[in-house]
């Protein structure tokens, strides 16, 4: 059903709303602004630090598939990383390049404004030590074409981080009791529209440990986990008040990363290239 939207569909979407972008209530585009989305994102998203490995790419050349506004490759420039950002969206690549200026990495970073899908037709064919993409090739129509286009950037040996949503997921179990009522044969229309914290993502693709072995033929699989569980109220949070609701609330935290590793909506892959 997804392969027929249009990827002007998806760029329009994420025009509209750049992800993260409302992590801070301050200026936009200032020093702090961009400070503060960066503590908010790694307090909820604490794995990524560990799953991206950022010192571990100094002197290296990374290419970032679906840089949005620009955190991760912020923390990749900062590691001495030599980085090639790529998004989709216009309005989140302003703020990314505007990112680079304020910290002075400018010179450090190459962006492009690019569909994964046709990446080599804007993109200049160069090898890579790491292509990195984090929850962004499951909201392209064709996934397996924008994998096949980043094979490559990939020589042999090369590291394939990406991170993809999860089938078996808390999150996915939550939207099918509150949105949809229990109706689970609704699942592929529902994960996609509340996928988000904007409703209607037109593309949200979701994979099991299976599928994801599928989608990286000629990678091998070095590494596969899950984690993240969003425990906050919802509307506590868009106020910047980090209160958990009621049922994680009193639940004891090994219990609640035990939980997290189980069923969590993130499924991080490191995969190497054959």
């Amino acid at each position: 059903m997804m392969e027929h939207k249009s990827i002007e569909d998806v760029k329009k979407y994420w025009n509209n709303r750049p992800c993260n972008i409302r992590h801070s209530d301050k200026k936009m585009g200032t020093k702090e602004y961009f400070d503060e989305v960066e503590q908010r994102k790694y307090f909820v998203e604490p794995h990524i630090l560990k799953f991206a490995e950022f010192s571990k790419w100094k002197n290296k050349k990374v290419l970032e598939v679906g840089c949005g506004i620009g955190t991760d490759t912020i923390s990749f420039l900062r590691a001495g990383a030599r980085v090639t950002a790529v998004d989709l969206s216009d309005e989140s690549l302003k703020l990314a390049q505007k990112r680079a200026n304020v910290f002075g990495l400018e010179d450090k970073v190459g962006f492009y404004n690019a569909n994964a899908e046709r990446l080599d037709e804007i993109v200049p064919l160069e090898m890579y030590d790491l292509v990195y993409s984090f929850g962004v090739i499951h909201h392209t129509p064709h996934p397996e074409i924008a994998v096949e286009n980043i094979k490559r950037y990939l020589s042999k040996g090369g590291i394939f981080k990406i991170m993809v949503y999860y089938k078996y997921s808390w999150k996915v179990l939550w939207i099918i009791i509150r949105y949809g009522k229990c109706r689970f044969w609704k699942i592929k229309e529902l994960v996609p529209k509340y996928s988000e914290a904007q409703v209607g993502s037109p593309v949200t693709y979701y994979y099991s440990r299976r599928d994801i072995r599928k989608l990286l033929k000629g990678f091998e699989i070095k590494d596969m986990f899950v984690d993240h569980i969003f425990p906050y109220s919802i509307p506590e949070y868009k106020n910047y008040i980090y209160k958990k609701v009621w049922y994680f609330r009193f639940m004891p935290q090994p219990l609640f990363h035990f939980l997290e590793r189980l069923s969590g909506w993130h499924l991080c892959v490191t995969a190497i290239k054959k």
